[in-house]
């Protein structure tokens, strides 16, 4: 299918925003990916809207990958979507048999029939051929959208669950620590959920929330019917322009505070704390590895190690790795050399994720998975799904997940603390 491009002049603005995302709750399926105005070296576009599917792929793992890679190569064209944490079941030989209360497909992507396109100044409508007379009348409708919630939420004030204990989050933690002591791993990261039942949500409101609370550079609003992801992101996955492909993995958290001078010294703490930079390292050697064995020979570079980034919740620790790959290689092909990623499983990666599977109480799903778009040149940018609410609109669930690295120094208490930092933001958009 081919697509028209029409573009105009505007300033991607917090009511514009609103008013983009309100008119898109008409369609199905939406994909709204927004930088936040982050200044990235590796941004391409300030957000996209991709609304209302002309195609559809919903699959299992089991052959996922392979049926998603003739899906792109048959459409040649914009593709948005998720692969769940758990397509590591189709990439290796592995399982997943924990307890799922969302109940994601385990991967979804969707043809858009319109796609917006937004830089600091303009916004190119992408239309499939055909529907480029309703270019303007859909452009000047958001341009006068009314800002709708849609008022749905439950009687009763929100009550979150743990599906894990905190005596048996110590216990899990102590027991992967024996793996480590045992040489079955250096670090895995160790992940658990908080949720509801019962309970419904207006997600439209809660995104906006939540994205208010964190502004973060990889912010997503994903609405598959029935199904959503609000992600208030700060990590990039991987992303392909061309030849060059980056990944940007984060290990190392620190909360902010109030005071301009002990925040200074916190994001310094972090900085030079030895295990924080231990485990970010080892990361990083992780995502050189994936990406060593498709690269063009000697073309992988870690541009930035252990650099401290500073977002409205925490300072976070990031490390950026790039590299070329032949002008031929296939997309997907790249994506299965590299997911899931290092930052969500750890090192050696297999054995991490059995482990994984073996002591967390939850299917991951698509926590810990990725939300993006590949663009028809084969171009494509995924965040990592976390600092996530995910909904499920039909059972009435809604869930948030969170974790992190688990190494030989660990102390469970401290572990168990940065949990709740970093389940922080979620929780105060769902209790208030």
């Amino acid at each position: 299918m081919k697509r028209v491009v029409k573009k105009y002049s505007c300033s991607l603005t917090h009511s514009l925003k609103e008013k983009l995302l309100s008119w898109s709750q008409q369609f199905e399926e939406v994909v709204w990916l927004d930088s936040n105005n982050h200044d990235q070296e590796h941004s391409t576009y300030k957000a996209i809207l991709a609304v209302d599917a002309y195609s559809k792929i919903e699959m299992s793992a089991k052959g996922a990958i392979d049926a998603l890679e003739c899906y792109y190569q048959e459409i040649e064209d914009w593709i948005f979507g998720y692969l769940s944490y758990d397509i590591k079941n189709d990439i290796e030989d592995l399982e997943s048999h924990n307890f799922d209360g969302l109940r994601f497909p385990d991967l979804c992507f969707f043809q858009p029939k319109r796609v917006f396109v937004f830089s600091d100044t303009e916004v190119k409508l992408h239309y499939l051929s055909g529907l480029e007379k309703d270019m303007e009348g859909d452009w000047n409708a958001i341009t006068r959208q009314e800002i709708v919630f849609d008022g749905s939420h439950s009687e009763e004030p929100i009550k979150i669950l743990l599906r894990t204990s905190k005596d048996s989050y110590f216990s899990k933690v102590n027991e992967m620590k024996r793996h480590i002591s045992r040489g079955d791993i250096y670090e895995a990261n160790f992940c658990q959920e908080f949720f509801a039942e019962h309970t419904e949500i207006d997600p439209l409101q809660a995104f906006h929330h939540l994205n208010a609370i964190s502004t973060p550079p990889f912010a997503t609003f994903l609405k598959l019917n029935h199904l959503y992801a609000l992600s208030a992101s700060p990590e990039r996955y991987l992303k392909r322009e061309g030849n060059q492909v980056v990944s940007q993995p984060i290990k190392g958290t620190a909360k902010r505070l109030e005071d301009p001078e002990e925040d200074r010294k916190m994001a310094l703490r972090l900085e030079n704390d030895p295990k924080e930079r231990s485990e970010n390292i080892m990361i990083t050697d992780l995502v050189r590895n994936d990406l060593s064995r498709v690269a063009v020979k000697g073309s992988v570079r870690v541009e930035e190690l252990c650099k401290i980034y500073t977002f409205e919740q925490v300072h976070q620790m990031i490390s950026t790795i790039t590299c070329q790959v032949p002008d031929d290689f296939s997309s997907i092909a790249l994506i299965r050399s590299t997911f899931p990623m290092g930052s969500m499983t750890g090192a050696p990666k297999i054995s991490a994720m059995k482990i994984i599977e073996n002591l967390e109480d939850a299917k991951r799903g698509l926590y810990s998975g990725a939300i993006g778009y590949l663009s028809p040149q084969g171009d494509f940018d995924f965040n990592v799904v976390i600092r996530s609410i995910l909904y499920n609109q039909e059972k009435k669930y809604v869930s948030f997940s969170v974790g992190g690295a688990i190494t030989a120094k660990s102390l469970p208490e401290n572990e168990y603390e940065e949990c709740l930092l970093k389940a922080k933001a979620m929780r105060k958009v769902l209790e208030g």
